[in-house]
């Protein structure tokens, strides 16, 4: 949802911005087959019933559809996510990180998909254009294995404890699933610290390095 409200709020600004994903998991010592469904993890984590954890799951996921998105929470499946973040690293080599990102989110809160099998993931690779032999062989060994946890030390250094976290021009940081407006503020700030204002009047020298520009006199 943080993800959505952040591209929404890009669109209402004039100015370009680019967006990098980083890895970072919730879970690291999840297992890639896990027996518990959502609300059985959930009570069990957070010391709850399981009608108390599907109360809270219904808050998130009516949150999620007034964003146009399709959370299927009675039937999504737990997993262990490092592999998942290695082939978005892997998908980053080949200029599809952000597609990726997108079709595997997709793929875990919409659709059901077992995130943590090869198979599952490869395919959902080709379906974004990478070569789907070439995602297996990458997720059957270590590959992209040191960046993810590079990202995940990153992570550590600036006190990072859940998602979605937004870092801004490596200054300032959102955390949770922030208003449209708040992302918008936050953005129009930094552009606004950015900008140079140009003190001197347009009868200056100016120079570069083809030489320097005489102003003209009117």
């Amino acid at each position: 949802m943080g993800k959505r409200r952040l591209e929404d709020a890009i669109k209402k600004i004039d100015h370009p911005i680019e967006v990098s994903y980083r890895c970072f998991e919730l879970d690291p010592n999840m297992e890639k087959d896990v027996k518990d469904n959502m609300y059985e993890a959930l009570a069990k984590k957070y010391g709850m019933t399981i009608e108390q954890a599907k109360a809270n799951t219904e808050n998130i996921v009516r949150m999620a559809k007034e964003l146009g998105l399709d959370y299927q929470m009675d039937t999504l499946i737990l997993t262990n996510t490092f592999d998942a973040h290695r082939l978005t690293m892997f998908a980053k080599t080949k200029g599809l990180m952000k597609e990726m990102t997108e079709r595997i989110l997709r793929a875990y809160f919409t659709e059901s998909k077992h995130i943590g099998d090869h198979e599952t993931l490869a395919d959902l690779a080709a379906e974004v254009g990478l070569d789907r032999e070439e995602a297996l062989h990458m997720l059957a060994g270590q590959e992209m294995t040191d960046l993810v946890r590079e990202d995940e030390a990153l992570a550590r250094q600036y006190r990072v404890t859940g998602v979605p976290f937004f870092l801004i021009n490596k200054k300032y940081a959102l955390t949770g699933a922030q208003p449209t407006e708040t992302f918008v503020q936050a953005l129009k700030k930094v552009i606004a610290e950015d900008e140079i204002t140009v003190l001197n009047s347009q009868d200056s020298l100016n120079c570069d390095e083809n030489g320097c520009e005489v102003p003209k006199r009117k």
